[in-house]
């Protein structure tokens, strides 16, 4: 499976590949290519050190990301997802993923979607019909994606319209360590786990906690 990651010179973005490259090609894409060379030649050496003698990482631009991709995966702040999608084409048949989340920050982090209701709904209405959005990954905290040492053993709520896709993109979620996928249910529902987000900080900040996440039981 070919996996593109849009931004995915970041915290989630190289976590994601670090966790997904010995198992599936990635394809990391940033607006410079020259840095998503650099980060694929970086994640790969982290890998080698841990005896990881084969894994599928390229640095390409986010337009080539999109391009080769199979599933897109959105590892961007939610600021930069009109302007980012804006700016790109081929998304025609493509299955997009959102672990985007729309949050502020006053004397505490809060919920603030867009007119749409939610990310995955904007990013849905940003891209050809012939796309599928689903909304995944939304409740892990940045930092734990890279923390290799340490399993990832959360729950993931799932939400898209497409079942065939949805049963996907919850067996692409169940291959990455510990994590476990659950239906979550339309696309429509997004917006009720992109809020989760802002409380896990919230709890996180308040209660001295570090990287609270989610566990269904």
């Amino acid at each position: 499976m070919k996996i593109g990651i849009i931004g995915g010179t970041g915290d989630i973005g190289e976590g994601m590949a670090l966790r997904l490259s010995p198992y599936h090609e990635v394809i990391v894409g940033s607006r410079e290519e020259s840095k998503a060379v650099a980060s694929c030649e970086a994640c790969a050496a982290i890998l080698a050190e841990r005896g990881v003698a084969e894994c599928s990482l390229r640095g390409v631009s986010n337009q080539c990301a999109v391009d080769e991709a199979d599933i897109v995966v959105l590892a961007i702040p939610f600021r930069h997802v009109a302007p980012t999608l804006r700016s790109l084409s081929g998304f025609e048949g493509k299955i997009v993923i959102s672990p985007v989340n729309p949050i502020e920050r006053s004397t505490f982090f809060y919920y603030a979607p867009p007119p749409e209701g939610s990310a995955a709904l904007l990013i849905e209405s940003l891209l050809p019909k012939s796309a599928t959005v689903c909304a995944a990954f939304n409740n892990i905290a940045a930092a734990k994606w890279k923390r290799l040492d340490e399993a990832l053993d959360e729950s993931v709520a799932v939400c898209c319209d497409d079942a065939d896709v949805k049963r996907q993109v919850m067996d692409l979620v169940n291959g990455i360590s510990r994590l476990r996928a659950y239906d979550a249910g339309p696309l429509a529902a997004a917006s009720m786990v992109e809020s989760v987000t802002p409380l896990l900080l919230n709890i996180g900040r308040y209660s001295g906690m570090k990287d609270v996440g989610i566990r269904f039981v």
